[in-house]
């Protein structure tokens, strides 16, 4: 199932998920055209869950926000960035543009622990800001259950647009990545980060929980 839109009214603009997005975009360019130079920045940048638990130092925690920002392809930042825009609007709105920007931080390090709690021994760089907005999808989840997504259904040949409640989209989404890192019994490789997802899903329905409202939000 590919997101179009959701039919959620926003009522503020959203200036930190538009900023996230942009940053992600330029920080790729960046990495792009260091590629064209043969410098790979991701085995700096990323995070390496096994040097995290064995060195723990300054430089290497540092890489659980700096790897936030990179991404494996084209096709990964779009996914990603798809994701936030239309799912990140209506938390920025409930939670206020400062207190949202934390929570996408706060999420995005919650789906690193759980990272690196099911891959301990992997010194691959894990790069992404899919924990983090998996983090916003489980707060969507919990503040916005009964909003339409507009979805693209792919049945084999026939491709159909469909409206479902988002507690039904993104629960389907939480069961399949549970499912995908089960079946890869918790071992990522250089792959998909399964349980980082999970863990960033998780992060965000509590912190949206305890986390503050904006005034006014209804």
């Amino acid at each position: 199932m590919i997101p179009l839109k959701d039919e959620n009214f926003s009522e503020t603009f959203p200036i930190f998920t538009l900023g996230i997005i942009i940053a992600n975009i330029l920080v790729f360019i960046w990495q792009i055209n260091l590629l064209t130079q043969h410098i790979d920045i991701t085995k700096v940048f990323g995070m390496r869950p096994a040097l995290l638990i064995r060195e723990p130092d300054s430089l290497h925690y540092a890489t659980i926000m700096t790897s936030m920002f990179l991404h494996g392809g084209f096709i990964h930042l779009l996914g990603n960035m798809w994701f936030l825009w239309i799912f990140g609007n209506n938390i920025e709105d409930a939670l206020g543009h400062f207190r949202f920007l934390l929570f996408y931080f706060l999420s995005g390090i919650g789906a690193a622990a759980v990272h690196m709690l099911t891959n301990s021994n992997s010194f691959m760089p894990t790069i992404g800001a899919s924990g983090a907005i998996s983090g916003v999808m489980g707060a969507y989840i919990l503040l916005f259950p009964q909003a339409r997504i507009v979805t693209l259904l792919p049945l084999f040949f026939i491709w159909q647009i469909i409206r479902v409640p988002a507690f039904f989209f993104l629960g389907f989404w939480f069961v399949y990545q549970f499912i995908g890192g089960t079946a890869e019994g918790l071992n990522t490789g250089g792959g998909i980060a399964w349980f980082a997802h999970v863990g960033g899903f998780l992060t965000g329905m509590l912190f949206i929980k305890i986390t503050p409202k904006r005034r006014g939000f209804r």
